[in-house]
């Protein structure tokens, strides 16, 4: 789907507040009501917009610890990354992966409650992983900035 400018500000004001009720998308776009609802429905239609979501601040919910691990796999064969990438979508604590290319083949972003539960999480799941060569875990001292909103405008 080709975006226009007003796609582009629909989905700039939805990354922002995606509860917004369409009278007051519209209101703050500079469109009707109806064809506001329309060009929404395109873009949800069409995979621009993938799914509403909660964003849910850790520490509240006493996930207070990032962690980032590197993950150097004993090969790249098919069947080594594919077990790999099926045994990280069944761990919730694993919020972010990546395959790489450069020196590592994955990067996870995991978020947990402390520093002990990233261990317990690293050697009772992690780690039992068959495949992986080595893990190398990186913990941030400072979030500088974490954001959701694509620079679309």
């Amino acid at each position: 789907m080709k975006l226009d400018q007003m796609d582009r500000r629909i989905l700039q004001e939805l990354q922002y507040n995606g509860k917004l009720q369409n009278n007051e998308l519209a209101a703050q776009i500079g469109l009707s009501p109806s064809p506001c609802l329309r060009r929404v429905k395109q873009l949800e239609e069409s995979g621009v917009i993938e799914k509403y979501v909660a964003l849910v601040d850790p520490n509240q919910v006493n996930l207070k610890l990032t962690v980032f691990a590197r993950i150097w796999l004993k090969g790249q064969d098919e069947n080594t990354v594919n077990h790999f990438i099926d045994s990280i979508r069944d761990m919730p604590e694993v919020v972010e992966c990546q395959l790489m290319a450069g020196d590592c083949d994955f990067f996870l972003r995991i978020v947990v409650s402390d520093l002990e539960a990233y261990r317990n999480f690293q050697i009772n799941h992690l780690n039992k992983i068959s495949g992986i060569q080595n893990v190398k875990t990186e913990i941030p001292l400072q979030k500088i900035k974490q954001t959701t909103v694509l620079p679309l405008i």
